[in-house]
């Protein structure tokens, strides 16, 4: 088993070698496929993420790779291993559950001690290792303690140093900080990725939470039906999205349907649904045919708010404000243009006095802020 090392002790492994690789895996539950012929690899040393709604698949391609379901086609490999028939306990893993899964009757350090104790691992060793896990995650202090004297981001360190002390190859997170409060969510997001950067070791973890996945990942899987509609790192899925899908359900977007009305030089002119004609600059995936149905996204905060119409000659609409959201360090509006169509713009909050519902207003964005995306 490979060591748990800190910096150190020595150099974070590059990513060079695959530690988790799926290969056309397929899983059925009463004939419907929560897996549809998932391709992945994760790298070594690799934060990877598996973003999706609820009921996509993700946590069941988790448990493929743990081993707590079988695959019904496809294969499963493991640091260039092969799980076909391997028992969950034989691979080099370890996950964390989102209900932490603590013993009631066993101090913490007891509970991560547990696996150890099975395995028959000599004390004196148990003593160390624990010991050092506890450390990791800074619960050393919190030994004696029984998990209902605990809060819940110091039971989940329990639960992570129980994972960390088998010295697996892969932790495994399902979900691990869906339990907890937005305040120490935010606190624990910030602990994981600091135990990732001390660590060799490969996390790959399973979320519905975009903003956690977008802050902690080195790649994110997007999965939606049993499939992955996109890998790649979080700038390339949030600013590159490949499906409208994507667009949507990573962070908010505004979504017009429409058709390719034309290409002008090196734009593309989509004529939408609701008779709005939207000026695209043309990408290396952006779709050039005549007719073809797109979907062209407008992230919120790419969209720009003018009182007085712009001398623009594309992308400029007129509308109204229906509905002015303080949040803050941001202002949300909600714009209704001219046709009905209402759109979402999001802005920093500059302290100015803002307007009021139902000024007149015009909504404007560049040509390299959208993207047209193919319909599926």
């Amino acid at each position: 088993m490979p060591q748990i090392l800190t910096q150190n002790q020595g150099e974070r492994v590059a990513f060079e070698s695959l530690d988790v690789e799926l290969h056309n895996v397929f899983k059925f539950f009463n004939q419907y496929p929560a897996v549809h012929g998932v391709d992945l690899n994760v790298k070594q040393g690799e934060f990877f993420s598996i973003l999706g709604p609820s009921g996509c698949g993700k946590t069941t391609m988790l448990r493929l790779i743990a081993g707590f379901e079988t695959a019904d086609a496809g294969k499963v490999v493991i640091q260039s291993q092969s799980m076909t028939n391997v028992p969950p306990y034989r691979r080099p893993v370890n996950t964390v559950f989102q209900s932490y899964a603590l013993f009631n009757h066993l101090n913490v350090w007891d509970n991560v001690a547990f696996g150890l104790r099975l395995k028959k691992i000599r004390r004196a060793e148990i003593q160390s290792r624990v010991q050092e896990a506890l450390e990791l995650v800074k619960m050393e202090g919190l030994r004696s303690r029984v998990p209902s004297q605990l809060s819940g981001g110091q039971q989940q360190r329990v639960a992570l140093a129980r994972a960390l002390v088998n010295r697996p190859a892969v932790l495994l997170l399902d979900e691990p900080l869906g339990a907890l409060d937005l305040k120490l969510r935010k606190e624990m997001q910030v602990e994981l990725s600091n135990l990732h950067k001390e660590l060799t070791l490969t996390f790959i973890m399973v979320t519905h939470d975009q903003e956690e996945a977008l802050s902690l990942s080195d790649r994110i899987a997007v999965m939606n039906q049993g499939k992955i509609e996109q890998i790649g790192s979080p700038s390339e899925i949030y600013e590159q999205p490949r499906t409208p899908f994507v667009a949507d359900f990573i962070g908010d977007t505004n979504l017009f349907e429409g058709e390719i009305a034309g290409i002008d030089g090196s734009n593309v002119i989509i004529s939408t649904k609701t008779r709005l004609s939207i000026v695209v600059k043309r990408q290396q995936d952006t779709p050039t045919e005549i007719s073809q149905p797109v979907v062209v996204s407008v992230r919120p905060e790419k969209i720009q708010l003018s009182l007085y119409k712009p001398s623009l000659q594309t992308n400029c609409f007129e509308g109204r404000l229906i509905n002015i959201m303080y949040l803050g360090t941001h202002v949300n509006y909600i714009v209704q243009l001219t046709n009905g169509l209402r759109i979402t713009v999001l802005q920093p909050n500059t302290f100015g006095n803002l307007p009021s519902r139902e000024t007149p207003i015009y909504a404007w964005w560049a040509e390299t802020d959208c993207l047209a995306l193919v319909k599926i």
